[in-house]
């Protein structure tokens, strides 16, 4: 009996170890309801660990096989904690020619790690606000799509760089 607990304990340490992620600061997601609507701003708040470090940022998104688009526009905004705004608008590959859907993920569910700014350091002291919004057009359409379909969750993560030195 005392065996399998002391096992027991080793296996969730274990897979406690290998399931943490060094590299990551912040990965959080944000859920999308059945369709992402045009004017429908997902933001996510930001408190950088420090000022001097640089870090690479991404946009996380899940989707589902209901996406039927080969690419991907979004709007990202980021908002410094004195006011300033950068904002980028920012196309990503979401599928191969063949329309099989690119991302990870052995379910219809694909998830995308894309990239969005890389060796960022966060100068200002205080929080920063991420906002991202879809810019969806279809060809030969002047009004963009006003509710993407197929897009379960966004996320935001800035990780730590790793240095091969």
């Amino acid at each position: 009996m005392l065996q399998n607990r002391v096992l027991l304990f080793f296996l969730i340490c274990f897979l406690v170890l290998v399931s943490c992620d060094s590299n990551s600061v912040l990965d959080t997601y944000k859920a999308v309801p059945n369709k992402w609507h045009k004017d429908s701003i997902i933001s996510f708040k930001i408190n950088p660990p420090d000022s001097t470090n640089a870090y690479n940022l991404f946009v996380n998104l899940r989707n589902t096989n209901a996406y039927k688009y080969n690419n991907l526009f979004l709007i990202v905004e980021m908002v410094f904690p004195h006011g300033k705004t950068v904002k980028d608008t920012l196309e990503y590959r979401m599928a191969e020619p063949s329309g099989k859907l690119l991302g990870t993920g052995y379910t219809d569910v694909k998830e995308n790690k894309l990239w969005y700014k890389e060796q960022v350091v966060f100068k200002e002291i205080g929080e920063y606000t991420v906002n991202i919004q879809h810019a969806m057009r279809e060809n030969g359409k002047v009004n963009g799509v006003i509710e993407l379909e197929g897009v379960t969750d966004i996320g935001f993560r800035v990780e730590n760089i790793i240095n091969n030195n």
